[in-house]
């Protein structure tokens, strides 16, 4: 039974919580059909209004619908894997099997990363051990509450464990690692590395998911067009404020290629007034006081960098819009704001792409011209490429990366009935 987030003080608690949860995984043996209807109740439950307020939680429940994980599943091992048939492969047969145990570290800064990540490894049939970082565990407590009501039996609740101690409590970081089977990582820079060092087991499978910025880009035959302005000024003003632009996949930067006898600032003055409606249906409740300070910070600095450059704000921090001309994507402050910035053609921009850049929202009025955009961006590093409005999407591959093949095991069975050839 999920007992919600669990404080841990020694190395032994750890290994005993993952002696407890391999047990669990092995003894009720799941198809992944019967894994993604426990977990679509789940996310059904979370529709009720006390999660509301929870950062990404409509997202999360989306997720968790058998309309996204089945096709997933069916992309990355096959329609037989659904019911757990074994496959022919020649004289052979192919079965999926979990790793075992997978430790997760999510990031701190998105509030369901959490469950995203440990329902991905729910999928391949793992039982599943997740350190949250201090700043969630309150929302984690609540969101684990929901799932016992669905699954009374303990069918994947028994197999869930979250854990609670200091990132810098190394001993305990240690005790984790040596404990899983697998491992699925997300976070900054500074995060992954520290995790990737601890002593996994040499057989672990590990899935890395580290720091990335996502930007936009609009063709000059897009933009220009007077009726379908407002459309994608509210498509980008929704996946800029998702998730605060704290995720890998928010726009940072929109890139507007310019267009001879057209005014990109008439589009410009469209997404400020989608940035307005935007804030008044989905209001920021809270602010830290950091954040606060790097929006102001990054708005006086934009204005005093460049004489060319315009801002479109409130006096409040809610949402900042940042003007200039330039092929480079600024640093970004997140926050709401979005830096827009005009260029004289998109191709040029996106060679200078490394692989920094994880998702590029895109507007393209050709389909050809898409194209030729789409190579040169999955040349220069882009992962996920995708209409804007959609860059949130979670789906598989992720970075590049499938999401529940690396935290499974394809087991090649080759029958002993088959004739035995005589030994030379």
């Amino acid at each position: 039974m999920p007992e919600g987030v669990r404080l841990i003080g020694a190395s032994t608690e750890l290994t005993a919580l993952a002696d407890r949860l391999r047990a669990a995984a092995r003894a009720k043996v799941l198809t992944p059909l019967e894994i993604v209807a426990i977990l679509e109740r789940w996310g059904a439950a979370l529709g009720a209004r006390e999660f509301e307020a929870i950062p990404g939680i409509a997202f999360l429940r989306l997720w968790l619908r058998r309309g996204v994980l089945e096709p997933i599943l069916v992309r990355e091992f096959g329609a037989a894997v659904l019911d757990g048939t074994w496959r022919d492969d020649g004289a052979a047969r192919l079965g999926v099997f979990p790793v075992g145990l997978v430790g997760h570290w999510p990031a701190g800064n998105v509030e369901i990363q959490p469950f995203l990540s440990l329902s991905c490894a729910l999928l391949g049939g793992n039982a599943c051990l997740v350190r949250v970082p201090s700043d969630l565990v309150e929302q984690s407590e609540s969101v684990l509450s929901v799932l016992r009501g669905v699954d009374p039996e303990g069918l994947i609740a028994d197999r869930i464990a979250l854990v609670s101690f200091d990132h810098g409590e190394t001993s305990l970081q240690r005790a984790m690692a040596a404990a899983v089977d697998g491992a699925m990582i997300w976070g900054g820079e500074e995060a992954v590395t520290q995790v990737r060092a601890l002593p996994f087991p040499h057989w672990a499978h590990i899935a890395v998911f580290g720091p990335r910025l996502s930007v936009a880009a609009m063709d000059a035959l897009t933009w220009s067009k007077p009726d379908e302005q407002l459309a994608w000024c509210q498509r980008i003003a929704r996946d800029v404020w998702q998730f605060e632009q704290q995720a890998c996949s928010s726009p940072q930067t929109l890139f507007l290629e310019r267009r001879a006898g057209h005014d990109h600032e008439g589009f410009i003055a469209c997404l400020e007034r989608a940035f307005i409606e935007e804030n008044r249906l989905h209001p920021r409740l809270a602010i830290r006081p950091a954040l606060t300070a790097a929006i102001t910070l990054a708005r006086a600095n934009w204005l005093l960098a460049d004489q060319a450059h315009r801002a479109r704000y409130p006096l409040s921090p809610d949402w900042t819009i940042l003007e200039g001309e330039s092929s480079a994507i600024p640093t970004p402050t997140q926050g709401r704001t979005l830096y827009v910035l005009v260029v004289d053609d998109l191709g040029n921009c996106l060679a200078r792409f490394d692989g920094a850049v994880q998702t590029l929202g895109l507007a393209i009025g050709q389909a050809a011209r898409e194209r030729e955009l789409t190579e040169l961006a999955a040349r220069h590093g882009v992962d996920r490429i995708v209409k804007l409005g959609r860059m949130h999407v979670f789906g598989s591959p992720w970075d590049g990366l499938d999401l529940v093949r690396p935290m499974t095991r394809v087991v090649r069975h080759l029958p002993s009935q088959d004739p035995v050839a005589p030994p030379l």
